[in-house]
């Protein structure tokens, strides 16, 4: 059977398993982004990543990671919201939880698809293969657009003529040698309203992002106290951003997802802020089970939460956050300080010397201080 026929098969099985996009790319095509990686990494752009920087060999080239490839498989699912999430940002006593995170956990759903797409090539035409998703040292994003899956924007993510900018991917690899997909053309042109989205300006210039000043990255990847100067700019956003990828031209095109596991649980779409500053470990995990906000963990979870309460500039939240201030976790309890000073700061005044008198942990000790 020719390459040709092999590749439509493919194609056929995997529309069929319910991804939404498929493209075919060499794995040189990675190649031409190890510049842009080595810049990222130089500039420090990457913060506390750093599993970004200890396999950025293989990251940036396919055949580092596994010699044996000859083809890389790269398949896109669509999670694109009914609409605009961003009007959500308005209810101020409200959370704000990435759309990519209101419905299950899309690194399990993709990899079980990808390892029955697998397991169909396998049995069929007999290839060794690899299967990934996100986590693993593939720069995924370049080779979907070597793939013709789409390209990636000045805000670095990858952006479909038929799906916006809400696409998640994953990758087979291959030891089978497939002619590539025409790679798709950037569309971005003149537009720049991503970069003019971003609320902490984490954009040095198009096509770069500095890591550090992403809420998202703050949100979920960074562990401690995050920057005060980058905490007013945070909003009540309590896991993750969408401003970026929301405000997308290209999104005019994008269906709401159709996979049932990808739809937003009603609990984890603007949940009230104050019912989320009460959750113990027991109760954030019930309500983040199968979801992957579970991952940061409950005290960095509130941590964000009670920056929201400090933004929201309701001060009927002043209670959720002294409720906060005797928390096991001193994570916790600096942010319930900092969130109390800014929506009661009277009653902060109050408390102040009676807490630092109790209190041993030095980040909340610079927080009644500062």
């Amino acid at each position: 059977m020719n390459a040709a026929r092999i590749k439509a098969m493919i194609r056929d099985e995997a529309l069929k398993l319910g991804f939404d996009a498929i493209g075919f790319a060499a794995p040189e095509a990675a190649a031409a982004a190890r510049v842009g990686l080595a810049d990222f990494l130089a500039q420090g752009f990457h913060g506390e990543m750093d599993w970004l920087a200890g396999r950025a060999a293989e990251r940036a080239s396919p055949t580092e990671l596994w010699p044996d490839v000859k083809s890389v498989v790269v398949l896109g699912l669509n999670y694109a919201p009914e609409c605009d999430p961003l009007p959500e940002l308005d209810a101020h006593d409200r959370g704000y939880v990435s759309v990519y995170a209101r419905g299950r956990d899309y690194h399990d759903l993709i990899k079980g698809r990808l390892k029955t797409l697998a397991q169909k090539i396998a049995s069929r035409w007999g290839p060794a293969l690899k299967v990934f998703v996100d986590t693993a040292p593939v720069m995924e994003k370049p080779l979907a657009q070597a793939g013709g899956i789409g390209w990636q924007g000045k805000h670095t993510n990858l952006v479909s003529r038929e799906f916006g900018s809400w696409l998640f991917l994953g990758e087979i690899f291959l030891d089978l040698a497939l002619p590539p997909d025409a790679a798709e053309n950037d569309h971005c042109g003149e537009c720049r309203r991503c970069l003019d989205a971003c609320p902490t300006q984490a954009f040095p210039g198009p096509y770069r992002l500095d890591a550090r000043r992403c809420i998202s990255y703050l949100t979920i990847e960074h562990k401690g106290p995050i920057n005060a100067q980058l905490r007013p700019l945070i909003g009540t956003r309590v896991y993750g951003c969408d401003d970026c990828l929301a405000v997308c031209p290209w999104n005019k095109f994008a269906q709401a997802a159709r996979e049932a596991a990808l739809q937003p649980r009603p609990a984890l779409t603007a949940p009230a802020l104050a019912e989320l500053a009460r959750l113990d470990d027991a109760a954030f995990r019930k309500l983040f089970a199968a979801s992957p906000v579970k991952r940061i963990g409950r005290d960095r979870f509130l941590r964000n939460v009670l920056i929201a309460i400090g933004n929201s500039g309701e001060t009927a939240l002043a209670a959720s956050a002294h409720e906060r201030l005797d928390d096991d976790s001193p994570l916790v309890r600096a942010m319930a300080v900092w969130a109390l000073k800014r929506l009661d700061p009277a009653r902060a005044e109050t408390l102040r010397d009676g807490c630092l008198a109790r209190e041993t942990d030095l980040q909340v000790r610079t927080e009644w201080t500062a």
